[in-house]
């Protein structure tokens, strides 16, 4: 509800009472100081938090004895050996790999109808979901970069070319465009049909997927069926990016 709110507003106050520079110019400069200045704070507070005892991060054999072998990359003990686990990690979201699910069923449903146990089982569809999302988002943001800039830089070009090697339609069809659509709706249907994510999930946990949904949504809308003039975009983004804001 508030994210339709958010957009009815927008649109009404654009089309219907023409604040274009309120919504075209002051609220996108509001948001960036707004996110600078809330940036900035959380690592502030982050920083001065007290951290009364050590909490280990990582797992697995450190180093020891020479006889004893080692995970380098669960619990490495040198310079390359942190960038190995953090590439992993960053990357390829190498933790959320290992999640599992568990259920309760029958321990020997042929022997013992009575009785039942914790059964536990690999779940990858949440890791490849994730993964999925936020490459999509890296790749659709890096893509929108080409609005911020006066020359598209080429590698910019080379990475809209192999998003859009389909070449389905006119426009080209994306495909993180469709990727990002498919893995949001399965974090959001995954975390209303779970009961125990249900059970610890709040309204902050919702508000982001609809937010980022309702963002791939309309610009999905923009590009391939209201077809907005990308050079007035071009001209509305650089004026924004020069601090010489231009209303097309």
């Amino acid at each position: 509800f508030t994210v339709i709110s958010l957009i009815l507003i927008v649109y009404s106050g654009v089309k219907l009472a023409n604040l274009h520079l309120l919504f075209g110019v002051l609220i996108p400069y509001m948001a960036l100081i707004t996110f600078i200045i809330g940036i900035i704070y959380r690592v502030v507070k982050w920083g001065l938090s007290p951290v009364p005892f050590c909490i280990p991060t990582t797992c697995g054999q450190q180093e020891s004895l020479p006889w004893i072998k080692q995970d380098k990359l669960e619990n490495p003990s040198n310079t390359l050996g942190v960038i190995g686990r953090m590439a992993l990690e960053v990357l390829f979201f190498r933790s959320l790999f290992r999640n599992l699910k568990f259920e309760v069923g029958a321990a020997n449903p042929a022997e013992m109808k009575n009785e039942s146990r914790v059964i536990y089982s690999s779940d990858k569809w949440l890791w490849l979901s994730g993964l999925v999302f936020h490459w999509s988002f890296l790749i659709i943001l890096l893509r929108h970069l080409r609005f911020f800039t006066e020359q598209v830089p080429s590698l910019m070009r080379l990475l809209e070319g192999l998003d859009s090697w389909f070449q389905i339609g006119l426009p080209h069809f994306y495909a993180t465009d469709l990727v990002i659509l498919l893995s949001v709706t399965y974090l959001f249907i995954r975390r209303v049909i779970i009961p125990q994510v249900r059970y610890i999930s709040l309204a902050a946990d919702y508000f982001p997927l609809l937010l980022i949904l309702g963002i791939a949504v309309t610009g999905i809308l923009m590009r391939y069926f209201s077809r907005v003039d990308i050079v007035d975009v071009k001209i509305l983004t650089i004026g924004l990016v020069s601090f010489r804001p231009v209303i097309p």
